[in-house]
């Protein structure tokens, strides 16, 4: 063990303890450090950032407030891959979970198995949102002026013989789906595949949950989705935290 960065992670959950600061006297003696090395290593954290300095008390630095942060993200991130694993259990088939974030299409999870294998992004997943259940959902969350956003940057191509022809068509489609309902497509964007996605909407974040099954699996879509939006709603108040990672 390296004594110096011990002694540093000490100060350091001893400052985190004090909201409103604490001098160096009172750091060193609930660290149970001598004050010169307590000094030593307090100017070390601030000059690193880990520590600033304000009317001689010592709070969190910015380098710190990243650290929880990002674990914090971390663990909002397990939640979910925790949860959709969870699902994927008790549904049976490839779970996945996507946002709208930064006008982009975000894959941001994904839960399959050996057995039942999630889709190939063959084509982009950003790129290709109106040939996608996901993407269709995603859509269908946005205003129109946020659509039109949309596929002016990502115009409509065809991905499969079976993808909605243009723009126009799209929209119009949108236009005619509630905005909270589940959105299905039948091999619009890889063959032999068919999707349904279920919107989520906490806060101003629009979020999808969605399922893939094999063509001959077909006839299962709405009813194994419909299992899904029980599962969901039975976690949401857990999930609700971690829907934006």
């Amino acid at each position: 063990m390296i004594g110096s960065v011990q002694r540093a992670m000490r100060l350091l959950e001893c400052v985190a303890g004090h909201a409103h600061g604490a001098p160096a006297k009172q750091l060193a003696r609930e660290t149970g450090l001598a004050l010169p090395t307590a000094y030593h290593l307090l100017r070390t954290l601030v000059h690193e950032g880990y520590l600033r300095r304000e009317k001689g008390l010592f709070f969190l630095g910015e380098a710190a407030e990243r650290l929880g942060s990002s674990g914090a993200q971390q663990k909002r991130r397990s939640t979910m891959v925790d949860a959709l694993a969870g699902f994927r259990d008790a549904i049976g088939v490839p779970v996945y979970y996507a946002v709208y974030q930064d006008g982009e299409i975000a894959i941001r999870c994904v839960s399959d198995t050996p057995g039942n294998p999630a889709v190939e992004e063959w084509a982009d997943f950003r790129e290709t949102g109106h040939a996608h259940a996901i993407g269709q959902c995603l859509l269908s969350q946005l205003d129109e002026q946020g659509r039109r956003d949309h596929l002016q940057r990502h115009p409509v191509q065809p991905v499969t013989p079976y993808t909605v022809p243009d723009g126009r068509s799209l929209l119009r489609r949108l236009e005619r789906t509630p905005r909270m309902e589940t959105v299905t497509e039948r091999q619009e964007y890889a063959l032999g595949t068919v999707c349904a996605a279920i919107p989520i909407t906490v806060g101003t974040t629009a979020a999808t949950m969605a399922i893939s099954l094999p063509c001959h699996q077909a006839d299962r879509l709405l009813s194994v989705a419909r299992q899904l939006q029980s599962e969901i709603g039975r976690l949401l108040g857990s999930l609700a935290l971690s829907i934006s990672i």
